[in-house]
């Protein structure tokens, strides 16, 4: 046990499916689309294991650290 220990302890496995499928939902729940809403959760389902959760959650904050870009005023009226 040195300063410069190599020794790392082991990333869990990611299913790249279910963070895919978390960003999708942030994406959809960020733009109101509650169809595509719908049908990822139905694509995820309640018997997932408690890793899957929390892969596709992990995707949902990876999305969710993006701050929403502001919309300007309409300057037009």
């Amino acid at each position: 046990m040195g300063i410069f220990s190599r020794k790392n302890d082991p990333e869990p496995a990611r299913n790249d499916e279910m963070v895919e499928l978390g960003r999708e939902y942030a994406i959809a729940r960020r733009h109101r689309d509650t169809k595509a809403m719908n049908r990822i959760m139905r694509q995820v389902g309640n018997d997932k294991d408690v890793t899957d959760l929390s892969d596709f959650r992990a995707g949902q904050e990876s999305y969710d650290s993006i701050p929403p870009i502001p919309r300007g005023r309409n300057r037009r009226r």
